[in-house]
């Protein structure tokens, strides 16, 4: 017996139907597809912290250094100076009896040796070096007169391969200049070079004798001749180690053996005048070297005891300027050398036992220590390039190392804590990654602008949260059906609107606009609530026919005439409410009693991107209350309860994982805004939550200087930290909402 075909009506039948299997291919390919867009999202997400991480991860590589040769140096006389050229090829000796030795710094074979110009009969008694990257050398005479030279090399490219060849110039000519004019002995000496040439030679009786020489401008010299000047003073320092003379030539220091420190102060004329004298050693505690760090602001003095301080001046009470220890360094107590490096706040240490030390000033710490001799180090030079060093240690032997040390600057101190940079009198958080001069101390601290992040998301979240969610609730709750499908999609759609036009409305218009109408603005967070109460009231009293005549929802299009009308009052009134509380201009009045006031400021940022957030809040925020069931709302109004009772005791609570969601998403979104944020504020990097003050944020500080960092320098690498600091607080923001409404959903959804 044949069995009963399906009714081609049934359920059997469709299953088995074409249309029923393009239907279950239609979903399969719909669910992969939103597989694979959700993995992908994901997959992207993580690929940009990869890149973030692969970008910043350099900043916390330790330096390194490698020995490329070593080779004895066959020196009558003792060796006074040692140095390289950029490349690092060429190195230079400088010994006691005025040859200069030029050698390759791979073999030690001579490349050039030139005899200095020294007068028969004299003897060298001193030398001086000027700041690293003039390449300025003197050397003092017995005779009290400098002879002042300058390494130089020319670069030539024959069959394409480089060949560099030492020279020797003189700045100041080839005869020896005097500096003691009265012919004394200058048993120490400082060099200073730029424009003008400044010497400072010491006298065993005790004379400190200057020598300022500038470049003639009478229209009768002949071009590159100086015109010079002389000046004396007495000190009454015993045993000198060093004599500096910083970089602008407007400062002497003069650091005796005993650690006693005097700064001297360089008038015109070449007069020179005691500033200040001060201890830079414990008693009983001796110098081993003192050096000017790049720019010559900081020295640093490296004791007998271990300690090396770093020194510059700050404005102490009454405007004066004084010495200041600013930080110290732990160092080997055999300290022999300190070398600063040519640009950057760095310095090498070497010590009695063939170890240098690599420091670095702002970040604060030792970078690494490495044995490079067998014997102690008793001269070191570094590359004006900071990627070699020479070191000849006590058996006449030199030793070559390359170094690689990209990123010093760099420390959780330098990032995150107050620094004392110099020229500051305290130490702050700054922000500032570039200047003209080659030797600028760079200011990395992030605290300030993720400070700003944070100031700029608290100001625009203060306007934007109450409105949105008091709009949100009352549009899904109690607003007519009709007007709310006018109203919601209007707010969604200022979500659309480019934050550049936001931003460039807030700076140009906006802006003004507050600066001018301050005290009326104020006047708005008055006058806005209490005209909302006052006309609630009035409503109520208004006979019942008359109320009756406005449908239920629509009351709220009634307020719209009255706010516009309240906006425009307390806007005339601004004015004259200033003049006569004010006189007439409030922002002068707040700097008057010490508030400062920026025309694009807190207040600006705060309207303008809570404008930005507020149609994403309250889209979310209304979608979750109009969600809450019907049933429960009827059931509580059933049981008794007024709509407002239902509204605080069902809805809101039923609705709060929404609502909670908003929030978050908002606070992600004003903490990643960029344009507005660019464009409408001072973009100072500011410590300082005045509502009257701008800041800088994470994001606008990316965007703004991006495009002019060097790829791979410090500065680059910084500002991809500081866009991983941004990744990581959306992904904490947004994790931490999304834990919180999954237990308040799973709290409220029993309702």
């Amino acid at each position: 017996m044949n069995p009963p075909s399906p009714d081609p009506g049934s359920g059997e039948s469709y299953k088995g139907s074409g249309h029923f299997r393009l239907r279950l291919l239609r979903d399969r390919l719909a669910r992969y597809a939103v597989a694979v867009g959700g993995n992908g999202v994901i997959v992207a997400i993580l690929l940009i912290l990869f890149y973030l991480l692969y970008v910043v991860m350099p900043l916390g590589r330790s330096p390194e250094m490698w020995q490329e040769a070593q080779y004895a140096m066959a020196q009558q006389a003792p060796i006074e100076y040692l140095a390289m050229e950029e490349q690092a090829e060429v190195g230079m000796l400088l010994d006691g009896g005025g040859r200069v030795h030029f050698f390759s710094t791979l073999d030690g074979s001579t490349v050039k040796d030139v005899r200095l110009p020294v007068p028969e009969g004299v003897s060298i008694d001193s030398f001086s070096a000027a700041r690293p990257n003039t390449g300025v050398l003197a050397l003092g005479l017995s005779n009290g007169q400098a002879l002042v030279f300058k390494p130089q090399y020319q670069v030539s490219y024959p069959h394409d391969k480089r060949v560099i060849t030492p020279e020797i110039v003189y700045p100041l000519g080839e005869a020896p200049v005097d500096v003691d004019t009265r012919g004394q002995p200058l048993k120490m000496l400082a060099l200073q070079a730029g424009e003008s040439y400044s010497l400072v030679g010491w006298a065993e009786d005790g004379t400190l004798s200057l020598l300022h020489a500038s470049a003639a401008e009478s229209l009768l010299a002949d071009e590159g001749s100086f015109e010079f000047e002389h000046g004396s003073t007495q000190t009454d320092e015993e045993a000198i180690q060093a004599l500096l003379i910083d970089p602008g030539q407007r400062d002497l220091y003069v650091v005796g053996k005993d650690g006693t420190l005097g700064w001297y102060e360089i008038d015109a004329g070449a007069a020179m005048r005691l500033h200040e004298q001060i201890k830079t050693t414990p008693a009983g505690v001796d110098v081993a070297d003192v050096q000017l760090l790049a720019g010559g602001t900081s020295i640093m003095v490296a004791a007998n005891d271990g300690k090396i301080s770093q020194w510059f001046s700050v404005r102490g009470e009454g405007g004066v300027r004084h010495l200041k220890q600013i930080r110290s360094f732990e160092a080997p107590r055999d300290a022999t050398r300190i070398v600063p490096e040519f640009s950057r706040k760095g310095f090498l240490v070497a010590d009695g036992s063939g170890g240098v030390g690599v420091y670095h000033a702002t970040a604060h710490k030792l970078l690494m220590h490495q044995t490079v001799a067998d014997s102690g180090i008793r001269m070191l030079a570094i590359g004006p390039r900071a990627h070699a060093l020479l070191a000849l240690d006590d058996n006449n032997v030199l030793h070559f190392w390359r170094m690689r040390n990209e990123h010093p600057e760099v420390s959780w101190e330098a990032l995150w804590s107050k620094v004392w940079y110099e020229g500051y009198d305290e130490p702050a958080y700054i922000w500032q990654s570039s200047s003209a001069d080659n030797t600028f101390e760079p200011k990395f601290s992030l605290t300030p602008l993720t400070f700003g992040t944070l100031k700029a998301a608290f100001y625009a979240m203060l306007f934007a949260i109450p409105l949105a969610i008091l709009g949100a609730i009352f549009t899904a709750y109690f607003m007519a059906p009709k007007m709310r499908q006018v109203v919601k999609p209007s707010i969604e759609i200022m979500e659309a609107m480019p934050t550049v036009i936001l931003g460039f409305l807030a700076g140009l218009w906006l802006a003004p606009l507050v600066e001018s109408h301050l005290s009326g603005i104020f006047l708005l967070f008055v006058f806005l609530p209490l005209v909302v109460l006052i006309t609630a009231y009035a409503w109520h009293l208004i006979p019942e026919a008359l109320r009756q005549r406005i449908p239920d929802g629509w009351e709220a299009a009634l307020l719209i005439p009255v706010l516009a009308l309240t906006v425009w009052l307390a806007l005339t009134i601004s004015s004259p409410l200033e003049h006569l509380l004010f006189g007439g201009d409030l922002p002068h009045w707040l700097d008057i009693h010490g508030i400062g006031f920026d025309q694009r400021n807190s207040l600006v940022v705060g309207l303008a991107m809570g404008f930005a957030v507020i149609p994403t809040i309250f889209s979310i925020a209304e979608d979750a209350i109009f969600a809450v069931p019907k049933h429960l709302t009827n059931g509580s109004l059933a049981l008794g309860a007024t709509p407002w009772q239902t509204l605080v005791r069902v809805v809101l609570l039923t609705a709060s994982p929404g609502l909670f969601s908003a929030v978050m998403m908002g606070v992600g979104r004003a903490v990643g805004e960029t344009m507005i944020v660019l464009m409408a504020t001072g973009n100072t990097p500011v410590m300082d939550m005045s509502v009257f003050q701008g800041m800088r944020t994470l994001s606008a500080n990316i965007a703004v200087e991006m495009p002019e960092s060097e790829v791979n320098s410090t500065h680059y690498r910084v500002l991809f930290l500081a866009a991983l600091v941004l990744f990581l607080f959306t992904f904490l923001f947004n994790t931490g909402a999304e834990l919180i409404r999954q237990r308040l959903r799973g709290k409220y959804s029993s309702l």
